[in-house]
C-alpha cells in the first residue's frame, strides 16, 4: 500500500468536524458493499474480543468464516505487538 495515499486518507478522514461529515466523506469514498464489509470487520473485531466463537460471528454477521479468521489473526497479532 502506498503510504502516502493512505497518509492522504487519513488526513482527509480527520478534517471530519462531525459524524454526518464522517458518514458522508466514506459513503462518498466507498460503495455500499465497501461500507457493509467495513462495518463488519469492525463487529467481528468487536465479538472477537468479547469472545463469541469464530462460527457463531460469521453466522450471526453473514460472513464467509475465512474472513472472520482474517479478523482473529489481525486481533492475535495487534495482542502480541502489545506484550513486545
Amino acid at each position: 500500500m502506498n503510504t502516502t495515499h493512505l497518509n492522504e486518507l487519513l488526513d482527509h478522514l480527520l478534517q471530519m468536524r462531525s459524524r454526518d461529515s464522517l458518514e458522508e466523506a466514506l459513503r462518498d469514498l466507498l460503495t455500499p458493499a465497501e461500507l457493509t464489509e467495513v462495518c463488519n470487520r469492525l463487529q467481528i473485531l468487536r465479538m472477537l474480543e468479547a469472545g463469541v466463537p469464530q462460527r457463531e460471528i460469521a453466522k450471526q454477521l453473514g460472513v464467509g468464516i475465512a474472513t472472520v479468521t482474517r479478523g482473529a489473526r489481525a486481533l492475535k497479532i495487534k495482542q502480541q505487538q502489545r506484550l513486545t
